[in-house]
């Protein structure tokens, strides 16, 4: 695996407050990153910056040999990053598989009059979104609810539902805020064995989680943020048993470490 994305002295401040400070990492093409530390270490404000819906006040994001520091959300979306976010965003009143069929890219290169006169260009580009959108919602268990409204989805599915929208594009790289929050163990474990199906179909995730268990048993590689630094990174069953990360993430690094479960 070679990296796809390079963070490079990524620092963002407010009123002199240094919420992130002078962060450097990479995630690998084709892994499962996680991104974990304590509330406040910075978690969420680096990847504001990174997909765009902050702007950083120093440092470098590459992604797959491209500069796409300081771009706008769209344009860093339509490079290959996209995100979801801690609060669920689906369109309710759209069926599920309009959801998807919204955020289809390949609408975009049609015109006006393509829409209008139902072209072939225009019925070929909807087939292929359709066929996209189909698969995408049967990775994610959501087949028998294709046609349903979102606004009838448990909080569970709707973060499935979200999860199907990021991939739509085919991305480079898709940011999870949260994936888990809120769920119950069963689904956790669902979205778990989605990811890792994703993720041998080449899809590439970076995964921010307070949910240690979750991120240990699915990520390949960890990294740890303490304080807006980054404290540690590498493979999970390593980063876990650091006592750093007990003392600064757990709070107990005067104890045995915590055995967790490495990602297959």
């Amino acid at each position: 695996m070679s990296a796809l994305v390079e963070i490079t002295d990524l620092a963002k401040a407010y009123r002199g407050i240094h919420a992130v400070d002078g962060v450097s990492f990479a995630v690998q093409g084709g892994s499962i990153t996680g991104l974990i530390g304590p509330n406040g270490s910075g978690k969420s404000t680096t990847i504001d910056c990174i997909s765009g819906f902050q702007r950083l006040d120093a440092g470098r994001v590459m992604l797959d040999g491209r500069d796409i520091t300081g771009l706008r959300p769209q344009a860093i979306a339509r490079a290959g990053l996209v995100r979801t976010f801690q609060t669920v965003r689906v369109y309710d009143h759209f069926s599920v598989i309009d959801n998807l069929l919204t955020v289809a890219e390949p609408f975009g290169q049609l015109a006006w009059f393509d829409v209008l006169l139902r072209t072939p260009k225009y019925r070929a580009i909807r087939r292929a979104a359709e066929e996209r959108a189909l698969t995408l919602i049967d990775l994610v268990g959501l087949a028998r609810l294709a046609d349903m409204p979102a606004t009838i989805l448990s909080y569970g599915q709707k973060k499935l539902l979200a999860l199907a929208a990021a991939l739509m594009s085919n991305p480079k790289l898709v940011v999870l805020d949260e994936p888990v929050a809120g769920v119950n163990p069963t689904r956790i474990n669902e979205v778990a064995d989605i990811l890792r199906r994703a993720n041998e179909a080449g899809a590439t995730f970076l995964i921010v989680e307070h949910n240690v268990e979750f991120i240990s048993a699915l990520c390949h590689h960890v990294i740890v943020f303490d304080q807006g630094r980054k404290l540690v990174e590498g493979p999970p069953a390593a980063v876990h048993g650091d006592p750093r990360v007990l003392d600064a993430y757990l709070g107990v690094g005067d104890v045995a470490p915590v055995h967790l479960p490495e990602a297959s």
